[in-house]
């Protein structure tokens, strides 16, 4: 039987997987091997027969053998960040404000320790920010209950993964961007939640400040994760002896800088600001990296013998830290959010024992307040 056009089988992959050869194959389900020939490259339609000869031997279910491309929907979604046109990507999908977002899984964004599935496929299209998704699977339920996060805090991952636990229904969809630019996120319609950390040293305010500025009019609150130790990370056992950021300078040390935008960079620039020191006295002050992790890495590689984060990463890593200051992270959500009820779900974890333990056992977080609102905007 010639092959519907619509019908499209995993044989060939499932097949070399286990070992598999063409006519060892078709020697089991009893076939020619031109007929898994025919199959694997779409020229010809299995009969039912067949078909359950076929799952059978591979010892799998026909639905992982064959589906059908017209019963997967698609969508029309907002890109949440440039890229080149033309291009054909994989993205992640969530529903904010009414509206379907694209999150391209594009390099860092593609992986944390392990690579990102897709909830889709598309073209990135000339002229417009806009994007036609092929879902990868018909399960829109799940894209529904997806709360999309935007935050630069280590400890989100560990809550997003105890929750899902309690809530097996729902997602936590967490793109990692440091304070501002998580704030833009929510301003632009990209996320739920904003985390951040930014201090005005000025008032003495944490965070509401900045997101007043942003967002310009628009109803928030803040509700509070957690206070953390944040200051110097340094190699183990402080060869430099060092203590405070004067000691940098008085040291020749070299440090590894975050981007504007991030609350540790804020912190820094604040420090050497009290202690008069020029920023460009300061080796490596240029030298910009973009996530917690990546600067306690550049530390234990040498790269660095200093750079600013938290001390929950310095444990982590096995470095050496000196605190700083301790700074309320709080996550910031639009008013018209709060209802929903995969927003709720998840919020309503904060108060978990699961989740506080998670916490507890990194160090460096005081989690007294945690769930608390402490500011409507």
């Amino acid at each position: 039987m010639k092959q519907d056009s619509d019908l499209r089988n995993n044989l060939k992959s499932i097949r070399t997987r286990l070992g598999m050869s063409q006519q060892d194959l078709a020697n089991i389900a009893s076939v020619t091997r031109q007929t898994i020939s025919g199959v694997e490259s779409g020229l010809y339609a299995p009969s039912v027969a067949i078909t359950l000869r076929l799952a059978k031997a591979l010892g799998c279910q026909v639905e992982d053998l064959f589906w059908l491309e017209r019963d997967l929907p698609e969508i029309e979604a907002v890109l949440a960040k440039p890229v080149p046109n033309g291009q054909q990507l994989r993205v992640s999908v969530a529903r904010v404000g009414g509206q379907w977002i694209a999150y391209p899984l594009i390099g860092k964004d593609a992986f944390r320790q392990d690579m990102i599935p897709a909830d889709g496929e598309g073209t990135s299209q000339t002229g417009t920010n806009k994007v036609q998704v092929r879902l990868l699977d018909d399960n829109l339920d799940t894209l529904h209950n997806t709360v999309v996060i935007a935050g630069c805090a280590p400890v989100i991952s560990l809550w997003a993964r105890a929750t899902e636990r309690w809530h097996p229904q729902l997602r936590v969809q967490y793109n990692f961007a440091n304070s501002m630019a998580a704030l833009h996120s929510l301003c632009r319609g990209e996320a739920h939640i904003a985390g951040m950390h930014l201090y005005n040293s000025e008032t003495g305010e944490y965070n509401t400040p900045f997101v007043r500025d942003v967002l310009a009019g628009r109803e928030a609150v803040l509700i509070t994760l957690g206070v953390w130790e944040e200051g110097l990370l340094l190699k183990s056992g402080n060869p430099m002896g060092i203590r405070t950021v004067s000691d940098l300078v008085a040291g020749g040390a070299t440090i590894v800088n975050r981007e504007i935008g991030s609350g540790s960079r804020m912190l820094l620039e604040q420090t050497l600001q009290k202690e008069q020191i020029p920023f460009d006295a300061v080796q490596g002050f240029d030298n910009i990296l973009k996530s917690h992790q990546d600067v306690a890495q550049a530390v234990v590689r040498g790269v660095a013998d200093a750079g600013m984060s938290t001390a929950s990463v310095a444990t982590a890593f096995g470095l050496g830290f000196i605190p700083l200051h301790r700074s309320r992270y709080d996550l910031v959500i639009l008013k018209e959010y709060l209802e929903e009820a995969p927003v709720q779900q998840l919020l309503s974890t904060l108060g978990h024992r699961m989740v506080h333990s998670q916490f507890e056992i990194l160090g460096g977080y005081d989690i007294s307040k945690i769930g608390e609102v402490v500011a409507t905007v």
